[in-house]
């Protein structure tokens, strides 16, 4: 299943090997000017500090203008050290953690996104003479696993042939598709395994070796409706399918920083701008420093401060915390997930969030030490040369944990972190025909 997701989504760009620093740069900061760091603020960290002022050195030397940095480093209530950490700043694929936080915050990790499948018309020897209607839920990872094990319990149930349309109504996507027509085209060819192409079926080969080829065949043409003009059809229902819980799909979604699923789930929560009022809320950050056009990133226009990024990870783990979660059960974890993380030289075990654009390179996350509080960071730097701006941004994590003893990854289960790394309980199986519920007896209507 991950090479489908990989295909499909836009995520950051594999990185060549970590540059070499300079061997000259010590004596080289030692004689110039970098500017004032930091704002009056609360016990800062003197380690910290001085790590700050050595990376912010770096990206002079380099040649990037550190006025256009930004960088927060938090402890508890402590601020450790700040740089331009109020400032609102293009924040590419950090605006993921905002998403999060407000999808968390409705829905609850457990939720799961719904879509029904109904039939008009009548149904003898499991052919429907009607139509078959999949009223969509806002499943924002709905792909050919799911689709072909859902064919498989219709025809379990006894449907066997559909002679009329299908009808889409309401939020379906498939394959990252998001217009129904094509949605529903899509649909129509996994159910019959004579329509598959070899795309489908090197999903089926993924799918346990038991799986039945569906071979439910669908005569009509696709069609959409609204959702209105779909129930006054009385249409009776034929299954209800769940997808993956929400936990899970943040993960994989934070995991290949993919912008359909943020963008999706942004929709479902009234887009970018409610998003930014609802971070805000959330934090306590004051709303300019959350300004928001949609949930992926995409676009200059998203703009976060580094201590929004922060605050938001840090609200994270704490509305996760008595679901048994942490932000290591959403976010990638370094040595242990790649996405995004291929090629970086993060601490092991730090989870954290990756964004790119053309010239932003941004990296938030959360560092647990023995002697304090896990240690949220925000770094976003604007700029060219992305290579060497990832390149820094590990060499400062790294700076900062020889100076702090590391006590391992944020979370209350480190070890099952990740879907490769998943406990039984939790393991992502894609179409799982548990998250499938079939009509309560045979069809015959």
């Amino acid at each position: 299943m991950f090479e489908l997701i990989a295909a499909w989504l836009l995520a950051t760009k594999s990185e060549s090997p970590a540059v070499l620093r300079s061997t000259n740069l010590s004596a080289w900061t030692a004689q110039i000017s970098v500017p004032t760091l930091l704002e009056p603020q609360n016990r800062p960290d003197e380690d910290a500090l001085s790590d700050l002022q050595t990376y912010l050195g770096q990206l002079s030397y380099f040649g990037w203008d550190t006025e256009g940095q930004g960088i927060w480093l938090q402890s508890g209530q402590t601020v450790l050290a700040q740089h331009q950490g109020k400032v609102p700043l293009p924040a590419a694929s950090l605006t993921k953690i905002a998403t999060t936080l407000v999808a968390l915050t409705t829905w609850g990790s457990d939720h799961q996104f719904v879509t029904t499948i109904s039939a008009t018309g009548t149904i003898e020897n499991g052919v429907l003479q009607g139509d078959l209607i999949v009223q969509g839920g806002g499943n924002p990872l709905f792909v050919w696993e799911e689709a072909i094990a859902l064919a498989n319990q219709l025809q379990a149930i006894g449907l066997t042939r559909v002679t009329g349309r299908v009808i889409i109504t309401g939020p379906f996507s498939m394959n990252y598709e998001p217009e129904a027509m094509v949605a529903g085209r899509l649909l129509q060819t996994a159910f019959d395994a004579a329509l598959w192409t070899q795309e489908v079926e090197q999903q089926y080969a993924l799918m346990p070796p038991d799986t039945p080829r569906p071979t439910l065949a669908i005569e009509g043409a696709v069609t959409a409706m609204g959702e209105a003009q779909t129930a006054s059809l009385r249409p009776r229902p034929l299954a209800r399918h769940y997808s993956l819980s929400l936990g899970q799909l943040l993960k994989l979604m934070n995991l290949y920083s993919n912008n359909f699923m943020a963008d999706l789930l942004a929709d479902s929560l009234g887009g970018g701008a409610a998003i930014s009022r609802e971070g805000a809320a959330l934090t306590g950050v004051p709303q300019r420093e959350i300004q928001l056009v949609n949930g992926s990133g995409l676009g200059l226009e998203n703009r976060l401060s580094a201590r929004a990024a922060a605050a938001m990870l840090k609200a994270i783990q704490a509305r996760l915390a008595p679901d048994g979660l942490g932000v290591s059960d959403v976010f990638p974890v370094a040595g242990r997930d790649s996405g995004t993380l291929r090629g970086r030289r993060i601490p092991e075990g730090t989870p954290v969030k990756t964004g790119t654009l053309a010239t932003v390179s941004a990296l938030a996350g959360g560092l647990s030490t023995r002697d304090r509080d896990v240690v949220w960071f925000a770094i976003i730097n604007q700029g060219s040369n992305l290579v060497e701006l990832r390149a820094q941004q590990d060499y400062f994590l790294e700076d900062l944990t020889q100076r702090w003893e590391m006590s391992g990854p944020s979370g209350p289960d480190p070890e099952n972190s990740g879907p490769e790394n998943l406990s039984p309980e939790t393991e992502i199986i894609f179409g799982d025909p548990a998250r499938i519920e079939p009509a309560a007896a045979p069809l015959s209507f």
